[in-house]
């Protein structure tokens, strides 16, 4: 099978997503829900979650952990274009290691870091390890966000994480969960707890996310 994506063509597609990416910015308007502002903490999300980060305040000072692949070259391109660092590295490939140690490095530091906890190639909504041992490592709090838009040019993707992504004006609601400590001390084999509390708390979040939606489309937030 051919991919799409390849290292003949990388640079082209770099190119559209950046470019996409910097027109939609003036079309898209997130309103924060819940976002206490902690620094320096851990943004979790699903990865179909992940352009939820444009509603982060302090872009300067959040870095994005990303996959060592063509794709990940390509997100990589765009997300810097949009003021973010970015950190390499991913499960399952070269760099996993190095990138997790530079995101703990960069929190003891007091940056925030963003990582999409079922990337970058599934399963669908499985929280991997990663996210917990850098929350683990650094003392940092773990902070589940969802975004969410009803309008229909807020679209899914045909991708394996179903990646929802705005055309044109979209009116979107990021919300945020509490707060998720993993102690210094937590045992290998009960991290395992921690990722399925982090999958809870995203979980729940969704499920309030249309009536958050309608609380914020009656207080008139896009309109202030």
């Amino acid at each position: 099978m051919v991919r799409l994506i390849n290292k003949n063509n990388v640079i082209v597609f770099k190119k559209l997503v950046s470019g996409y990416m910097q027109i939609q910015k003036y079309y898209t308007h997130i309103h924060e829900i819940n976002n206490n502002y902690m620094k320096p903490c851990i943004y979790a999300m699903w990865h179909s979650d992940q352009f939820c980060i444009y509603g982060i305040q302090d872009k300067g000072h959040l870095s994005v952990l990303i996959s060592n692949s063509a794709d990940g070259d390509i997100v990589d391109y765009a997300v810097r274009g949009l003021g973010f660092k970015t950190v390499r590295g991913s499960s399952g490939r070269g760099g996993a290691i190095e990138g997790t140690l530079k995101m703990v490095e960069l929190l003891e530091q007091g940056e925030s870091v963003a990582i999409m906890v079922d990337g970058p190639n599934g399963p669908l909504h499985k929280v991997k390890n990663g996210v917990i041992r850098i929350a683990k490592h650094s003392g940092a709090p773990i902070i589940p966000v969802c975004w969410y838009c009803p309008q229909i040019n807020f679209v899914n993707l045909p991708s394996w994480d179903k990646m929802t992504a705005p055309i044109g004006k979209c009116n979107i609601i990021n919300l945020y969960g509490e707060p998720i400590y993993v102690p210094k001390d937590t045992p290998q084999d009960k991290e395992v707890e921690y990722r399925n509390k982090l999958k809870t708390a995203l979980e729940e979040l969704q499920s309030r996310l249309p009536e958050e939606y309608k609380k914020a489309k009656s207080n008139k937030v896009w309109s202030k």
